[in-house]
């Protein structure tokens, strides 16, 4: 009792929470909420500045959160006791310690949302069998390591609680960081992909239950039934939850419609159901974050709740709380007490035992199952990840009095370790062998037999392209003597680190499944619905796809896809949209980029879609379809793509199609001037542009010709402008001829190529959407990047024209 009442003499005081400011004498940082303002920002601003310099390793961001933490604690910048003192001084550890542990409550409960048990019923007898040796094996090593450790550097503490956490803490695989893993490498949708998620989520769940045992087990308390009582009550609470939450969430949810926002009262309601948890489970004696974690698991993942769920609280606690966790972490972390050639031996026993147990066991049960060798070594590596999940088992064996100094900072740098060589190692292992596709003679519109089946990649970024973009499909269905359209609509997705990424997953694996296999979608995405619907009303065939990418490598999956599903085009969306007062304004930058990279890369012909409005803001029927299409032909392979596209919509009974072919005015010498260009090239050209010319006129009566002659770049724009009020304009990307040439001047958009710029320039006002095609020549295209490069130089373009 006397040596209580001397520690309660030396804890410091507690600090006020807000402060009457510098003015008035009072320093902030000696106040609860200003040093909590400060820590918070200091933390973001280190972490995400180290998760910036480690992006080009392709590291999950949990790598620079735990370097961040260790940095900022006493192990690097804490050596300095007058920053240690002045940012984050003892009494504020209190107040860091409950943010950082609310901002896990809400975590566990996203990763418990993230889990759905129907998918655990359905794990394989693979993916089950490398959850158990990646659990078993290491689990056993940990307690094998345990021994040699409590005779070392652990002596005194709780032996049995410390065997637990130490098997616990080796056979840990961190579910989230595992997936984001998997995602940055692309591996989400590859058989190996699948077996290690499937196998993680079932580790999850062990770890956890061993975890509760643990927990249990470290009460310190003389009586030995302690930890059964413990152990028996979070039984029962399990089992209430199980009993009472899910048919309280399937009432709300059958309150909660699609495209309705969810009621405030229900997210209240969950919230506080989620805190309430939390409190049982603490007041039993096993952490708060064990109640979060089951009612997550238990809130339906059908239905706009758990989505709206998601979007309302992950930012914030991902983005500032969770950081404040690895702050937390690394203030009790200090490098320098790993001293001498002992104690580095043993963290070198912790990594090989840890990276042993996981990688040698799911090797050998993988080898045993008949999974070839080099996606079994890469499934090693893949469950050898840990993160967040690791750090929490050793908090609470530190909190525990479990762990001592010694022992968590061992520990903590085995989790960063193994973390880290994750990535490099599986890229090294495990390159997937490119689908070996036998090459297809589609790649254009174009092509002799006009009557074969038309595949189009059609990308969109969210719901605002969906009523355009079928609209389009709609127009390109052609005449029913055609083998038909089939339609890839894939959803470009970002990979972010927020954790609805994971979610994201589910969404991935059913990529090119047609709409009717009900059984492998969730009826929840309204996307999908709508593209459901055409296919319905039409006899187009549409399958849904979603790409989930960084966007430095989104094209990648849009090029790889367009190759598997010999596509003949990708129909892009541009990355500007249109206002209410008709200007078109950029939606985000970073898709501009996707689209050039596409161009360039792209296995077949690609679209530009600028849309304007076509057909309005709802799909239209096909009795009801009445379009205008007007073709600017100037000559070239990529107009005739055009071309031959504008005469497949022709074929539709609503469309009227319009040819205008641009000519210079024999003799005429000004701004359009003769370029002296190959004879045999210039001739083989023209030859081909009037020959595409007479089939089309010989072909359809219906198309309307027109011939326009031109003297200058001021006749061609201002023709151009008239006859722009139309419903659709297809034009060729980089068209050839002279008047073509006039029209090349460097603009802001050198994606579009001259007359796609001009059409969508702030000067030039048109209400029809534009289509802007470049057809697929056999190889990559060459020029765009010398024009990307010199757009780069000048990002505000050159208003000069070429004459």
């Amino acid at each position: 009792m006397a040596s209580n009442a001397t520690t309660g003499l030396n804890c410091p005081p507690p600090m006020v929470a807000t402060s009457n400011g510098v003015f008035q004498g009072n320093h902030p940082l000696h106040f609860a909420l200003p040093l909590a303002i400060l820590q918070i920002c200091l933390v973001v601003v280190v972490t995400r500045g180290l998760a910036y310099l480690l992006k080009p390793l392709r590291q999950p961001r949990v790598i620079a959160e735990i370097v961040g933490g260790v940095l900022l604690g006493p192990s690097a910048l804490g050596r300095n006791k007058t920053y240690l003192h002045a940012v984050f001084p003892p009494k504020s550890i209190t107040v860091l310690d409950t943010l950082a542990n609310i901002g896990l409550l809400f975590f566990l409960f996203l990763a418990g949302l993230e889990l759905d048990p129907k998918s655990l019923r359905r794990t394989g007898k693979k993916a089950m069998g490398i959850a158990i040796a990646g659990i078993s094996l290491p689990f056993a090593l940990g307690i094998g390591s345990s021994f040699i450790l409590q005779a070392t550097i652990a002596k005194g503490v709780n032996f049995v609680a410390f065997l637990v956490f130490m098997g616990v803490a080796l056979s840990i695989t961190a579910f989230p960081v595992l997936a984001r893993i998997l995602a940055e490498l692309k591996l989400l949708t590859t058989d190996v992909g699948r077996m290690a998620m499937s196998a993680a989520a079932v580790n999850d769940v062990a770890a956890w239950i061993l975890l509760a045992l643990a927990v249990a087990l470290s009460d310190n308390n003389q009586s030995s039934l302690v930890p059964v009582w413990v152990f028996l009550t979070g039984c029962v609470f399990v089992s209430c939850c199980i009993l009472i939450v899910p048919p309280i969430f399937k009432w709300i949810g059958q309150r909660c419609h699609e495209g309705e926002p969810v009621d405030d009262l229900y997210i209240c309601g969950t919230l506080a159901a989620v805190l309430a948890a939390g409190f049982i489970t603490d007041t039993i004696g096993i952490h708060a974050m064990f109640g979060a974690f089951v009612i997550g698991i238990l809130v339906p993942k059908d239905g706009p709740l758990a989505g709206t769920l998601v979007e309302k609280i992950e930012d914030l606690v991902s983005s500032l709380f969770l950081p404040l966790y690895f702050v937390s972490s690394g203030l009790k972390t200090n490098v320098a007490t790993i001293q001498g050639l002992q104690s580095w031996g043993l963290l070198v026993l912790v990594i090989v035992t840890a990276c042993f147990g996981k990688i040698v066991g799911t090797f050998l049960v993988s080898i045993s199952l008949k999974v070839p060798v080099h996606e079994a070594l890469a499934l090693g590596f893949l469950m050898n990840s840990k993160g967040l999940v690791e750090l929490i088992v050793l908090n609470i064996g530190r909190d525990r009095k479990v762990l001592n100094d010694q022992t968590f900072a061992i520990m903590v740098l085995m989790a960063l370790f193994t973390t880290f060589m994750t990535t490099p190692l599986v890229i090294w292992v495990y390159k997937p062998a490119k689908r070996k596709v036998s090459d297809y003679k589609h790649r254009t519109i174009q092509r002799k037999n006009p009557n074969t089946q038309l595949r189009i990649l059609a990308c969109f970024h969210s719901a605002r392209n969906i009523p355009s973009l079928i609209n389009l499909l709609e127009a390109s269905r052609g005449t029913e003597k055609r083998e038909g359209l089939c339609v890839y609509a894939m959803h470009l997705m970002e990979l972010s680190e927020r954790s609805s990424a994971i979610l994201m997953v589910h969404k991935a694996r059913n990529n090119g499944l047609p709409f009717w296999n009900r059984s492998q979608r969730s009826d929840s995405d309204n996307v999908i619905v709508a593209f459901e619907a055409y296919q319905q009303l039409s006899r187009v065939s549409v399958r849904p796809m979603t790409a989930i990418s960084s966007m430095s490598d989104l094209h990648e999956d849009i090029c790889t896809t367009a190759e598997s599903k010999k596509a003949a085009i990708i129909i892009l969306p541009f990355h500007k949209h249109q206002r209410l007062d008709g200007t078109l304004e950029t939606t985000r930058n970073d898709f501009r980029w996707v689209n050039r990279k596409v161009l360039q890369y792209a296995p077949c012909s690609v679209g530009i879609l600028v849309d304007r409005g076509l057909g309005g803001t709802s799909h239209i029927a096909a009795s009801n379809v009445s379009y205008n299409v007007t073709v600017l032909f100037f000559g070239g392979c990529d107009d005739r793509e055009a071309l031959a596209y504008g005469a497949r919509m022709a074929e539709h009974p609503g469309i009227s199609l319009k040819v205008v072919r641009f000519l210079v005015e024999p003799e005429i010498v000004g701004e359009i001037v003769r370029v002296d260009v190959d004879e045999n090239s210039g001739s083989k050209a023209g030859s081909e542009d009037e020959e595409a010319l007479t089939e089309l006129m010989m072909k359809d009566d219906s198309i309307k010709f027109e011939k326009k002659v031109v003297r200058n770049t001021g006749q061609t724009i201002a023709y151009i402008h008239e006859i722009s009020n139309c419903s659709l304009l297809l034009v060729g990307r980089m068209p050839t001829g002279e008047v073509a040439l006039a029209l090349n001047r460097r603009g802001e958009c050198p994606e579009l190529g001259p007359v796609g710029s001009l059409l969508t320039s702030p000067d030039f006002s048109a209400t029809a959407s534009v289509l802007v095609v470049q057809q697929f020549n056999g190889q990559l295209s060459q020029n765009l990047p010398l024009e990307f490069m010199v757009e780069a130089e000048s990002p505000n373009g050159d208003s000069s024209q070429s004459t």
